[in-house]
């Protein structure tokens, strides 16, 4: 069958936070560039974002992006790549600038200067006191991103393909990638977009996980693509346990609640943060407070009938700093906890909320994977950014606000990089003849398939397994048995059935395209985090408690063929900085 193909300068999949700062780079330099979405660009998960952008403007008190630096290595606990990290704090004041030239709302001091709320890991001076670094609008600063960027985007005229899900990579034989396959939901037919480069902003895959803030669409479609193409995962055994989850519901309750003066609770009304971190308390790194109330609920002092949950404070900060600063909040509580959170405490537990590992990339962008004895040889024409991608700023554990400060810089400084290899390479090379092959025999195996395995079903037991064996806590013999499921799971995943055969808006299609995504993210974090012998950040193991630098200070890159691991050694050595070596991290 013939697919009809598009040509574009570049493509970029996914329309959050990364993806449209990026295409807005290249279309205000003159470029045709086509945003491929799976819903409406403002729709993207970024929209969920709510305690705000993490950038040392200095507002609310002295800050420097060296001390930013420091909190943000301290926070990935020393796997984050130094080079990187120093790149992104240094850029993060500027981005936060232009989007206030772009319109963005963002809430005001008296002197008219952007406000900015404290955040858990942020501290003056390399640690000695929580400071002031989150550049917020309430808390709907994603929301309020997303609709500046979209309309900036608008007025550079970007190509936006609303309702399309992209489906695989296509790369020639020196690897070089040219473009990629997708499907229009709307019709059901197949299309090839034919470009000079590629970026991918698809976002996290939290929904591996039954308990996750993450929303439907969070499939992991950018690192199944990446990985059905040949392209290893790094780092995928580091999956953040936000802190604070609605109980039952899973929905974010943000950090910025505990920034604005909230605080946790236990059964016995104690404010137990004070045992585990005596000097930031609350506003620790997420991984620490996460196992904090995983231990105290562990030991039986959560709340409620079932003691599995406990309980977020903010009635004392009073109901006009709530409206003020914490609307969206209120409302969440009130509609998935039905309590006021101005007279009542939220009950909260720990929920899966974001990807620390993804498809490798440097700080310019570029996609690296190991070749010709290079650990880091760049993929010619493929491009990554935010949550999808792993430049490593987030190491083992990301510190709260640093997410939108990655798309923000690394969305930016993707798109410059693309800008100049379009100008070194002008003119589409020939697509291989094989092109679309891939995408045309999944599509027909889905069509064909009788007496196969139910989407449902597979895609429940996989996030199960996921949730039992892969959690905030790791058990060896829970981690090796999850291995041999998953992979079972796996093998079910390659054989789903689909009963809705047809071809206009068919839900059932696209929801068995995005398990095997799915799938390839489950497979590489189980694999990942049960060779991993030691604990560091979000990986928590019950028989290596401690760190082991001499080790682990490294990245894992997993290879779908064959579950393989490699591993590369971290960036240590900063842009200009000195090198911050690693020690015990306390806070």
């Amino acid at each position: 069958m013939a697919i009809p193909i598009r040509k574009f300068d570049a493509v970029i999949v996914g329309a959050g936070g990364a993806g449209m700062r990026a295409s807005l780079q290249l279309a205000e330099a003159g470029f045709k560039v086509a945003v491929l979405s799976k819903v409406f660009p403002t729709r993207s998960h970024t929209v969920a974002a709510q305690g705000g952008i993490g950038a040392a403007l200095a507002n609310m008190g002295e800050d420097s992006w060296l001390w930013h630096m420091y909190d943000t290595i301290k926070g990935s606990d020393y796997l984050g790549d130094q080079d990187a990290i120093e790149f992104m704090c240094r850029m993060a004041p500027e981005v936060v600038y232009e989007l206030e030239h772009f319109g963005m709302p963002f809430d005001r001091n008296q002197d008219g200067t952007v406000y900015q709320r404290p955040f858990g890991g942020h501290s003056q001076d390399f640690g000695a006191r929580p400071v002031q670094r989150s550049c917020c609008a309430a808390d709907r600063t994603g929301h309020a991103m997303l609709h500046t960027l979209y309309q900036r985007n608008v007025r550079a005229n970007t190509h936006f393909f609303v309702e399309w899900m992209a489906l695989d990579l296509i790369r020639d034989a020196s690897g070089q990638v040219l473009g990629v396959s997708a499907l229009e939901m709307e019709s059901g037919e197949p299309y090839v977009f034919q470009a000079r480069a590629v970026l991918f902003a698809t976002g996290g895959a939290g929904r591996i996980y039954a308990a996750s803030t993450n929303a439907y669409i969070n499939t992991g479609d950018g690192l199944g693509m990446a990985a059905r193409a040949g392209i290893p995962l790094e780092d995928m055994e580091f999956w953040q346990f936000h802190p604070t989850g609605v109980a039952g519901a899973g929905v974010l309750i943000t950090e910025a609640v505990r920034g604005e003066g909230g605080y946790l609770l236990n059964k016995n009304g104690e404010r137990f943060m004070e045992r585990y971190a005596p000097t930031m308390k609350d506003l620790a790194s997420r991984d620490v407070v996460s196992r904090a109330m995983a231990t105290e609920i562990k030991e039986g002092r959560g709340c409620g009938p079932e003691a599995d949950h406990v309980l977020l404070k903010l009635d004392h900060l009073g109901a006009a700093l709530i409206e003020s600063k914490l609307p969206g909040i209120r409302e969440i509580a009130r509609k998935f906890a039905n309590v006021d959170p101005v007279t009542d405490p939220i009950p909260v537990v720990p929920t899966v909320h974001y990807q620390m590992g993804g498809i490798p990339t440097n700080y310019h962008g570029e996609v690296v994977a190991p070749a010709g004895g290079d650990p880091e040889a760049v993929v010619p024409g493929f491009y990554a950014a935010g949550e999808c991608a792993c430049a490593s700023v987030h190491g083992a554990n990301r510190l709260g606000t640093n997410s939108l400060t990655d798309l923000l810089v690394f969305g930016k400084a993707s798109g410059d990089r693309v800008i100049g290899f379009l100008r070194q390479n002008p003119g589409h090379k020939d697509l291989p003849k094989d092109a679309a092959e891939r995408t045309l025999a999944r599509l027909e195996r889905l069509q064909n398939q009788t007496g196969g395995e139910n989407v449902y079903q597979v895609a429940n037991d996989m996030r199960r397994t996921m949730q039992a064996h892969c959690g905030v806590f790791r058990f060896p013999d829970l981690l090796a048995e999850g291995v041999s499921r998953i992979r079972e799971i796996a093998q079910r995943a390659a054989r789903t059935e689909i009963r809705d055969k047809s071809r206009v808006f068919n839900t059932a299609r696209i929801e068995a395209l995005e398990l095997d995504n799915l799938i390839e993210v489950a497979r590489a974090s189980m694999v990942s985090a049960d060779a991993r012998k030691e604990s560091r950040g979000a990986h928590d193991r019950a028989d290596h408690h401690q760190r082991d630098d001499v080790n682990w200070l490294k990245h894992s890159l997993w290879f779908k063929d064959g579950d393989r691991l490699e591993y590369k050694p971290v960036h240590l050595k900063p842009l200009t900085a000195a090198t911050f070596e690693p020690k015990v991290r306390t806070y």
